[in-house]
């Protein structure tokens, strides 16, 4: 029983290795946002990710025949909750990138070499069904059927930005991304699908002094996971996204999102405290958009009740 315990609780604490996603927000892959994980623990994640193409980190800037890459490096927090007798999660993530290349942006063409930190994010879910809040003792006599629950995700936005410069670090405005999920097992297989809208503020200091403003991006994600018993479980996934036509005083642009990508993840577990993810991803489909190459690494380390 204990050894079971031990290998349940270190398969969910993966779950918030997926707070490590690309740096355009609207592209995450994010498998398994909504399965349960034993409360009161704590979660430190570091993470490297590269990423080559058509890269923007503002997913407002049309960028197009880019020959762009970054190299981020990703410190993030999370704590799993009992909110009302429902599993929850927080976590916190703040990225620093280094981005280097040439593209042409909204038509102009532009050399970039910059580094320095990204907006960080902060995030909320909860899980309204099928996840009750348990602690690790007796979070080994749980068995997933269907879980359905949401989130919302806050980006500040503090990170480096140069009005300037049309590619940057930060984008100069705050974003909001409420999400519903829902998880669905069939033994050692799960299912996962969502929903999501990215709401933005105006940023009213775009290049040169202008005003930009962004309609919502609207998401949706699918998953099929696999768990092995050794803990270990990999992960097929996709998104679509459409949305974030911009405005740039007062004139509205003919640049419309549309994208589709495809990738994999794959966790594994080293010890009780240690766990280890392999992700990437790459685009299938783009009309006006990023449109990129990833691949990612990220460490955990847990601590907390029970452990």
């Amino acid at each position: 029983m204990e050894s079971r315990r031990i290998r349940q609780a270190a398969a969910a604490g993966f779950l918030l290795l997926a707070a490590l996603a690309s740096g355009a927000l609207a592209q995450d892959l994010e498998p398994r946002s909504y399965s349960n994980a034993p409360i009161g623990l704590n979660f430190l994640i570091g993470g490297f990710l590269y990423t080559r193409g058509d890269v923007a980190v503002d997913a407002s800037v049309e960028v197009t025949d880019a020959r762009l890459q970054t190299r981020s490096a990703v410190l993030a927090y999370a704590r799993s909750l009992d909110v009302w007798g429902r599993s929850a999660k927080f976590d916190v993530i703040l990225p620093y990138t280094a981005l280097d290349g040439q593209a042409l942006v909204a038509g102009a063409p532009v050399k970039r070499e910059v580094s320095g930190f990204g907006d960080p994010r902060f995030r909320f879910s909860i899980n309204f069904y099928g996840a009750p809040a348990l602690p690790p003792e007796k979070f080994a006599e749980y068995h997933q059927d269907l879980i359905i629950g949401a989130s919302v995700q806050v980006t500040a936005p503090w990170g480096q930005y140069d009005p300037d410069k049309l590619v940057n670090l930060g984008t100069n405005r705050w974003s909001v991304k409420p999400e519903l999920g829902a998880s669905k097992a069939w033994g050692t297989w799960i299912v996962e699908l969502s929903a999501a809208g990215m709401f933005f503020t105006d940023n009213d200091d775009f290049f040169g002094g202008n005003k930009r403003a962004q309609d919502p991006i609207y998401s949706a994600q699918a998953h099929i996971v696999h768990l092995l018993r050794s803990g270990i479980w990999i992960a097929l996934d996709g998104t679509y996204y459409i949305g974030g036509r911009t405005t740039l005083n007062g004139v509205r642009g003919n640049d419309l999102q549309t994208h589709t990508r495809l990738g994999a993840t794959i966790a594994l577990p080293i010890d009780r405290y240690n766990s280890i993810k392999i992700y990437g991803s790459t685009g299938t489909f783009t009309r006006t958009g990023t449109d990129f190459d990833a691949v990612g690494i990220a460490w955990q380390y847990r601590w907390g009740r029970g452990f």
